[in-house]
């Protein structure tokens, strides 16, 4: 497998140094290195497309960045170089744009995702309903406010507080259940997987094949639920900007669109 993977850090600093200096599986002399930040949700999806993408692009070395999509934005806003965004909402890569930093002409749309309510399959919580998770003593985990998948989180309770169904008292009452709130979605599926927690609020396409017998799964209904976009574009900074026009097309293209539905998101 050719191409990389750079760690997410905290520190911004770091993760510029990461982008500028990493030592593992560079690319070869002659090829191009397209650095690609995308949001953690998308770990397993952009992993494969990377690996799908160099095969039939043999002079691209592609580099992956997988973090919150809040952080990604700071990394980009304080100098870190990408050649191309993907983000799990608009705020981010839109707040980018507003600032000079992204090519507005090509942010598009290239998936959709929902959001579900997960716990571990021996279910300690006993937990079979949303009304559940107002339940006091249950342990929940969800992302922090400012990555999607907790802003989400929060869009959803908001919705099923001003429901009769729930009851005004409901969406305080499930946060403060709130154990732990996470950077990434990546961790939130951790902890409830680990056990660490009874329920976790996380998109649909993080429940796969691979992790189903893990879970137990709670359906959010359609009318409480939210339609998370996936935008991506080019970083005005780019230093290859044909080529990543490239892998955007390839992204919403045929064969990307695949590999996004094989992962379980939805296709604008």
């Amino acid at each position: 497998m050719k191409f990389s993977w750079i760690i997410p850090v905290t520190a911004v600093f770091l993760a510029a140094i990461l982008l500028t200096g990493c030592t593992g599986n560079q690319a070869e002399p002659g090829k191009t290195e397209l650095t690609v930040f995308a949001a953690a949700s998308l770990t397993g999806a952009l992993t494969d497309m990377a690996e799908t993408y160099e095969t039939s692009h043999p002079g691209i070395h592609v580099v992956l960045n997988f973090d919150g999509s809040q952080a990604l934005r700071t990394q980009i806003e304080q100098g870190a170089y990408a050649d191309v965004f993907l983000s799990a909402n608009t705020k981010h890569l839109y707040a980018l744009r507003d600032q000079g930093l992204m090519e507005n002409s090509s942010i598009g749309l290239f998936a959709k995702n929902k959001l579900a309510v997960i716990t571990p399959a021996s279910n300690p919580g006993n937990m079979t309903t949303l009304a559940d998770l107002a339940r006091p003593g249950t342990r929940l985990v969800i992302g922090t406010k400012d990555v999607p998948v907790g802003d989400y989180a929060r869009q959803i309770l908001k919705k099923m507080g001003n429901d009769s169904t729930y009851g005004p008292s409901y969406t305080a009452s499930v946060l403060a259940n709130v154990i732990s709130e996470e950077t990434t979605v990546t961790g939130v599926v951790t902890k409830v997987q680990i056990g660490e927690a009874d329920a976790g609020i996380v998109y649909e396409s993080d429940i796969t094949p691979e992790n189903r017998d893990k879970f137990l799964v709670i359906t959010i209904p359609d009318q409480y639920n939210v339609i998370a976009e996936y935008p991506a574009g080019i970083a005005g900074s780019s230093a290859h900007k044909d080529e990543a026009a490239g892998f955007l097309a390839y992204l919403k293209g045929e064969q990307g669109r695949a590999i996004l539905a094989k992962y379980g998101f939805a296709l604008p």
